[in-house]
């Protein structure tokens, strides 16, 4: 009798979820050949997540090129879902690679629409040719609301956060408490008396069909790279409580003085919000074809806090998230964005082959030396690099990085970080680069 999810192993589980993967549910492959190649490119993942080797190091190309090699940019792509699809596809079919992904694009009318208030994008904040969308840090928590946040922190970020950071929902602000609701809905529908409520759902309603419509694009788009033979990987949908509180609640400079003022406040809304954070990672894992989940991670690096405060702050709850995700099965992988040199003997504290890394600009020698054992490891061929480097000088470079971190497995060539602009032929020497010096 076959066991019951809860009786099994983390490792039985993640057999589970890679067997979804390597057959798709619902997926109808273009001939057969490409359903081979597609089942032999998961594989070759799956070999390096379990610090096996493959046939060959796996390669995944730098996100962010698509709108310039489309002759477009990302504003174009955020507006129009089309030319989302038609860049995305262009991408696709000109390009080897082991994993795809059509980057982070997020729907420019939705968040317009809505006033959103916590981001910067192209056309708002951003050049129209930025690569990525950007926090707009600001401290829409403030500092003496803590215990506001921890009592209730659905409730707080309903009737606090969201008004504030999102225009068209200021008037979220006059909604009773959801408690109110519990001896019947009566309380809350009574608010919708209010004009101004009224209008704030009726703007909800208008941009969910625009979601729709956005969100069946984007699954248009993974179905056919799935269907030409090309895996990816999933977005977690959460992340370290730390980044939860900065980037969205506090801002940096906010959170920097809770670090020093109030710091067991901070430790207690970190530990209160974690549950939440696993449940959401957990809920985007179930929902994906993919059990690799990517967790951008943004205040971590060793120019952000000392070692020290890394270890008290920002490290605990992160831990106790990526081994949640582990025991359900999935693969986390983050991304360490800026240098983790100085976090490597901290970060190894993870369950074998349970979690990969991307890294920006750390040594990848020492994140060999140091996690080699423990986890997969991917990067980290620079951004400035492919966008300005020469094919001869990207090959050189992957070559090197292959040499240092292929051995033994677990390793897959990428991008230290994204690329909104460049010389394909540097993004076809990674990939000739993977054949020529990463055969085992």
């Amino acid at each position: 009798m076959e066991k019951k999810w809860e009786e099994m192993t983390w490792q039985e589980k993640r057999e589970k979820r890679f067997e979804k993967w390597i057959s798709p549910p619902g997926v109808k492959f273009k001939d057969k050949e490409t359903e081979e190649a597609y089942k032999e490119r998961v594989n070759r993942i799956i070999k390096v997540i379990k610090l096996e080797e493959p046939d060959r190091v796996p390669c995944i190309p730098p996100s962010g090129f698509q709108a310039y090699n489309a002759g477009t940019d990302l504003k174009t792509m955020m507006y129009d879902s089309s030319e989302l699809k038609r860049a995305s596809l262009k991408f696709l079919r000109e390009f080897d690679m082991d994993v795809f992904s059509s980057g982070f694009t997020m729907p420019g009318k939705i968040m317009e629409k809505l006033g959103d208030r916590s981001f910067f994008w192209p056309g708002h904040g951003l050049p129209d040719d930025a690569m990525m969308i950007q926090f707009n840090e600001q401290e829409f928590m403030k500092e003496d609301e803590y215990d506001a946040m921890i009592n209730d922190p659905s409730d707080y970020i309903l009737r606090s956060y969201i008004p504030r950071a999102t225009e068209s929902l200021e008037a979220f602000s006059k909604l009773p408490a959801p408690y109110t609701m519990v001896r019947g809905a009566m309380p809350f529908v009574a608010a919708f008396t209010n004009p101004e409520i009224r209008k704030s759902f009726q703007t909800l309603i208008e941009v969910s069909n625009d979601l729709m419509e956005w969100g069946a694009v984007a699954a248009e788009i993974e179905q056919t790279a799935i269907s030409e033979g090309y895996p990816s990987f999933g977005i977690g949908g959460a992340g370290p409580p730390f980044d939860s509180i900065s980037d969205g609640l506090r801002g940096v400079r906010g959170i920097v003085r809770d670090m020093f003022r109030q710091p067991e406040k901070l430790i207690e809304a970190m530990e209160r919000i974690l549950p939440l954070e696993i449940d959401m990672a957990i809920a985007a894992g179930n929902a994906s074809i993919s059990p690799v989940l990517m967790i951008p991670i943004h205040k971590g690096d060793d120019s952000f806090m000392s070692d020290e405060q890394f270890e008290r702050f920002y490290w605990p709850t992160f831990r106790k998230l990526l081994v949640a995700m582990v025991n359900e099965g999935l693969v986390p992988y983050p991304f360490a964005e800026g240098r983790y040199s100085n976090r490597l003997k901290t970060i190894k504290d993870l369950p074998p082959t349970g979690v990969m890394w991307l890294f920006d600009q750390t040594d990848m020698v020492r994140a060999k030396k140091e996690l080699g054992d423990i986890s997969c490891i991917a990067g980290n061929v620079p951004a400035s690099l492919m966008i300005t480097g020469t094919p001869e000088q990207v090959k050189e470079h992957c070559r090197k990085l292959i040499y240092d971190c292929a051995p033994g497995g677990g390793y897959i060539l990428t991008g230290g970080a994204g690329i909104h602009r460049g010389n394909p032929e540097n993004i076809r020497t990674m990939m000739a680069a993977t054949y020529e010096y990463g055969r085992y």
